[in-house]
This record gives structure tokens, sequence and C-alpha cells, in this order.
């Protein structure tokens, strides 16, 4: 059983003037299984400026305690569609930097609603999950990667 392990995973998005903060939260909630302690969780919110001057919230919420981060790893896999599965092992290379970050977008709108579905468009949340690789290159997370999806 191919198992991915990782430092810390991000979870990030923008609350625009035109959208309840609270609404935002709660579909970045989607994303965090119940039984995470909220001390694990460090949420920042920043506040800054749009293109055209209009004001944007910077929702990011980090869990970085080993047990928690395995708990979200086996939670977001859960959530993921065969369909997510297939589209993220077919754009693995672009999903994947050169730190060994792994990046997933999911629409914003579907998780307010509790469905998860892998987006790509403005109005996302975005998942990074740093994994754990030996050796720490590209080519290793990729592989760890399509393992844990493929199982």
């Amino acid at each position: 059983m191919a198992k991915l392990q990782a430092h810390h995973i991000r979870v990030s998005t923008f609350a625009h003037a035109t959208e309840d903060p609270e609404k935002v939260l709660e579909a970045m909630g989607t994303f965090f299984p119940e039984d995470i302690p909220s001390e694990d969780i460090e949420f920042e919110i920043l506040e800054t400026e749009g293109y055209f001057g209009n004001p944007i919230k910077v929702i990011n919420a980090e869990v970085k305690r080993g047990r928690s981060v395995k708990k979200m790893l086996e939670n977001l896999k859960n959530l993921l569609s065969e369909e997510d599965k297939e589209y993220l092992l077919e754009n693995l290379e672009e999903k994947v930097d050169e730190t060994g970050t792994f990046f997933i977008r999911f629409n914003k709108q579907k998780a307010y609603l509790g469905e998860v579905a892998v987006g790509e468009g403005e109005d996302v949340i975005q998942v990074k999950i740093k994994v754990k690789a030996f050796p720490m290159k590209k080519e290793t997370v990729v592989k760890t990667i399509k393992e844990w999806l493929s199982e």
C-alpha cells in the first residue's frame, strides 16, 4: 500500500468583497476532517486590494503536526472522485514543482455546497501538499503521488 507523507498542508483561497467570509471559511472546512484538533490548524487572514482597489481577504490554513497531516491526506484522497484522480494523474507533471510541492485546485462554489471537484478557474481553493520524499527530486515526488492516487 503506497503511503503519501507530507511535511505540511496549506489550504488557501480568496474572499472577495462580494463574498461572505464565513461562507468562504465553510467551503474551506470541507477539506478538513472533523477529528483534527483546531489547535493543529494555523489560520492567517491577510487583507489586500484587488486590481481595481476592491478589498480582498487572503485566507490560509496550514496543518503541520504529523498526525493531523496524515488525517488530512487520508481525507483528501477519500474526497477525490475517480475522475478527479484520473485528471490529477494525467496532469501530475504540472501539479508538482521542483521543491516537491503538490498543488491541487478545487472549485470553491462546489466546496461550499459540500461537494469536492478539482477545478481550474479563478474561483478556487488551493491545496498545497509539501511532500516528503527521498531523494527530494520532482521525479521521486511524482512517482510517490502516482502510486498514492492509483491504489
